[in-house]
């Protein structure tokens, strides 16, 4: 498969075509036990995953598998309720799809939420933290492959 800017271009446009020209400038991709925050979202546009063009299917349980643009607290927001993982079946290049489809509508600050683990024995279950750095023991990645010039450059100085 071969995920070129029209590739993720298409979700995009379909996104934009169903909510109306809805340009959202906030993401919040809401992991495990955040899942009810969607109810947050004011006046929802809510579109199943499975409607969007080259989109994936969260299997995940929990995850309810819908895109919800609208505001919260006066901010234009594109909400996904439900993401995915490698562990679903996925590959990592599959994974670059929903950021970078985001990006398309505009976003320009994304909140990326999940269930941590922690080595600090003080914190406790629910408690929420700040991810500035993680291990990474796969070796792969979904910025595999080609540049896409269109989304910038792959990595910052």
């Amino acid at each position: 498969m071969a995920y070129t800017y029209d590739y993720y271009k298409r979700s995009a446009d379909y996104i934009r075509e169903v909510s109306g020209g809805f340009q959202p400038d906030m993401g919040i991709v809401l992991g495990t036990g955040l899942g009810e925050y969607d109810r947050n979202v004011e006046n929802p546009i809510v579109i199943p995953y499975g409607d969007i063009p080259n989109f994936l299917v969260s299997t995940a349980p929990d995850h309810a598998g819908k895109l919800i643009l609208g505001t919260i607290q006066g901010h234009k927001v594109c909400c996904m309720s439900g993401r995915f993982h490698f562990y679903e079946g996925y590959d990592y290049e599959q994974l670059a799809l929903p950021v970078r489809v985001l990006k398309l509508l505009g976003v320009r600050a994304l909140i990326l939420t999940n269930a941590a683990g922690a080595v600090n024995e003080s914190y406790s279950p629910g408690d929420v933290m700040i991810l500035s750095d993680h291990i990474k023991l796969t070796g792969a990645s979904p910025l595999r492959g080609p540049n896409l010039s269109e989304f910038g450059p792959r990595f910052f100085d």
